[in-house]
């Protein structure tokens, strides 16, 4: 692409400008690339009122703009790109995230990932609460937000490759009026596999002024990068005049800046003594993981690794750049968004070059690494680039990786079936190969690129192994692949994991030291209590436009003796405060729940006007409870011989191997269905999992729309 070079505009839209009021821009703009109609659509006061902002806006227009038969192909299906009123503020740490919803490729159901980069916060600053595009291009297409000259465009793309890398770089220098003017360009993108795999990401844009990089993160889950791709949009871009310090017009700027000032000196003083986000990033977690048991290697099967201080957080840092500004957003302090600078690449169509690698992050040590058995920094780099750049969500590809590697250990897969790679535990080159197979759209690259359920039905289908084995071992549910914790030891986390609206993924309760290491939540009644509060509350973050980590990766000193340090309290306040600042609204913190709780359960329903969102959606694989083989079981047999004696009464030196686990499974399978009984009394559901009408009046969510669908599953 030439770096100026001219774009054929298919449609343009002129609009006015207006200044944000607290937090809101009071529309959403609707762009139909098929058709290629681009208008406003007004924000209603029962919209901010019910929905918020960002999840619940985007779960609401993709509501309103599809079927209950809409499939994630067809043109009517949706990406909507939301902040919320607080996001855009530069004043805290952790306001630049935006969420993106769309029917999944993945689930068929609704999927929504939060991300970061600078693209949320630009839509917003470029007048629009929210991006809803719809329809199907007939060929690559581009997506202008343009504040600097108040227009909307969709214009053709140019020729060249859609891999994130260099798509956003390009982009970025095209509509950048000079170098200083990059950091006011922000660019949505996928890749290559993306337009071969189902499970696609996105991925956001922002400009390192420091690096002077064009960076990455990403909106990784459910395969919404594929649907982008599958409408023939190359990009999303926003420009915008620049990022100055109130640009939310919010009614009580000090307020928020006494709380950021805050929260910048805990980070100072206490981050290396806590997390060491600020050097380690995420990365941070990998060791403490394997030191409680709880880092999956070989697809879940194991907990911990004796090659495992090969990825422990200090080796992260020796290849993460030190002492450097390393926010996703604008005045971000806990900088974890790390970096590996100048990486030499060994393989693959960009060897030889030197680029960033964003990250990795604890879930990418564990997914592009110990899951599939390697332990070897450099493959997990740079898988970590390749998955970015071709739009490959890390984590569904090393959980569905994992499983690979396991079938084929159990000869479901051979050579034969794998197109000639040798697919085994720790073997980096065949699984390197696999990766730039999906990237080309070739050979087993395309099997693997549907993921892990539609992988179990089809080895099934052919034959090739049990249909129950390949149950218990493929680490999915609703159809999205698990994210990296061992849950087997915690009730609470496998509730956490397999009870969440889109699929398991930790951004809704990650309860593992509550439940298994600290034992504060021993009953079923406290377990449900957990798994009621904390889902709502991380909901939250997605209404807002924040991002979870500043809420609890580092806490205030006394944070222990604040009677519930699980919900860090005063991180809490500030966050009642900053939203109440924004707005000009008088919340307090006993108001959040019940905010989220609107949304929660909107999105619940919604799965349930496609077919899903009941008791039987929620079933786990049996490895995400216990132990699938006997390998397993004697991994761990003093562990769960103990159990048996204590938990159910029997004598485990009479007992067979086979006994043992047919006993250890009745037993968890059972608790995991008093779980689901007790979470789903606490969160107003009936046995089925469907909330009952009462609740939904409780809550203030009794819309017309919402009783009809549930109506029938009282």
């Amino acid at each position: 692409m030439d770096a100026k070079e001219n774009l054929k505009i298919l449609k343009q839209y002129k609009y006015t400008w207006a200044p944000i009021d607290k937090g809101y821009n009071n529309r959403t703009l609707y762009v139909n690339v098929g058709d290629e109609i681009i208008s406003e659509k007004p924000v209603t006061q029962l919209m901010k009122d019910k929905f918020i902002g960002g999840k619940g806006f985007g779960l609401k227009l993709l509501w309103d703009g599809t079927r209950p038969d809409t499939k994630w192909n067809d043109p009517d299906n949706e990406i909507v790109i939301a902040g919320g009123p607080v996001c855009g503020i530069t004043q805290y740490s952790g306001t630049g995230k935006s969420i993106v919803v769309s029917i999944s490729p993945q689930t068929d159901s609704i999927m929504d990932s939060n991300v970061g980069g600078f693209f949320g916060p630009f839509s917003k600053f470029c007048g629009f609460d929210a991006v809803e595009i719809q329809g199907k291009a007939d060929k690559d297409v581009i997506i202008l937000l343009d504040e600097t000259r108040e227009v909307v465009e969709i214009m053709e793309a140019p020729e060249g490759t859609s891999d994130s890398h260099i798509l956003a770089e390009q982009l970025t220098e095209r509509f950048a009026e000079n170098e200083k003017d990059k950091i006011n360009v922000a660019v949505v993108s996928a890749g290559t596999a993306a337009e071969h795999t189902l499970i696609g990401m996105l991925n956001f844009s922002f400009y390192d002024v420091r690096r002077k990089v064009v960076r990455l993160k990403q909106a990784g889950r459910g395969g919404i990068g594929t649907v982008l791709r599958d409408k023939k949009i190359k990009a999303i871009v926003a420009k915008t005049k620049g990022i100055t310090g109130n640009r939310n017009n919010v009614v009580d700027l000090a307020a928020i800046q006494e709380r950021g000032k805050r929260f910048n000196k805990e980070m100072r003083e206490l981050d290396d003594k806590q997390c060491e986000m600020r050097s380690k990033g995420t990365a941070h977690l990998t060791g403490i993981m394997n030191d409680y048991d709880l880092l999956p290697t070989h697809n879940f099967k194991f907990g911990t690794h004796p090659d495992a201080d090969k990825i422990k957080g200090d080796v992260w840092k020796t290849y993460f750049t030190q002492n450097i500004p390393d926010g996703c957003w604008i005045g971000c302090n806990m900088a974890c968004a790390k970096g590996v600078d100048q990486y030499e690449l060994r393989s693959g169509p960009y060897k030889g070059q030197k680029v960033i690698v964003d990250g990795p992050e604890y879930e990418t040590t564990s997914s592009l690494g110990s899951i599939m058995g390697i332990f070897n920094p450099d493959f997990t780099i740079e898988a970590n680039f390749y998955c970015d750049t071709y739009g490959i969500c890390t984590i569904s590809w090393g959980t569905l990786m994992g499983f690979v590697m396991e079938c084929y250990e159990n000869g479901i897969l051979n050579e034969g079936r794998t197109g000639g790679l040798k697919l085994n535990f720790g073997n980096a080159d065949a699984a390197m190969e696999l990766l730039h197979q999906a990237g080309r759209g070739e050979g087993f690259g395309l099997i693997a690129g549907m993921g892990v359920r539609k992988m179990k039905e089809l080895f099934a289908s052919k034959g090739w192994g049990d249909a129950q084995f390949l149950q218990d071992i493929g680490m999915e549910n609703k159809g999205l692949e698990y994210s990296q914790y061992i849950s087997k030891e915690s009730l609470a986390q496998q509730g956490g994991y397999a009870m969440t609206n889109k699929g398991p993924q930790h951004d809704e309760a990650w309860l593992i030291f509550m439940d298994m290491v600290n034992n504060q939540i021993p009953t079923f009644e406290n377990k449900a209590e957990a798994l009621h509060y904390f889902p709502m509350f991380r909901t939250w973050f997605g209404l807002m436009g924040l991002c979870k980590l500043p809420w609890n990766d580092v806490e205030p000193e006394n944070n222990s003796q604040s009677g519930e340090p699980a919900k860090v309290p005063e991180h809490v306040d500030n966050y009642v405060t900053i939203f109440n600042a924004v707005t000009g609204q008088h919340i307090t913190r006993q108001d959040i729940i019940p905010q989220s709780e609107r949304v929660y359960n909107f999105q619940r329903i919604f799965n349930l006007r496609r077919g899903y969102g009941v008791r039987k959606c929620d079933a786990q694989p049996y490895r995400a409870c216990g132990p699938v083989t006997e390998e397993e079981y004697l991994s761990r047999q003093e562990r769960y011989d103990k159990q048996l004696i204590e938990l159910q009464g029997l004598d485990p030196t009479k007992m067979t191997l086979q006994e043992k686990m047919t006993a250890t499974r009745k037993y968890r399978e059972n608790r995991y269905e008093q779980l689901l009984d007790a979470v789903y009394q606490r969160r107003g559901w009936n046995k089925n999992g469907v909330p009952t009408i009462q609740h939904l009046k409780d809550i203030g969510m009794d819309l017309p729309q919402l009783i009809e669908v549930i109506t029938p599953f009282q």
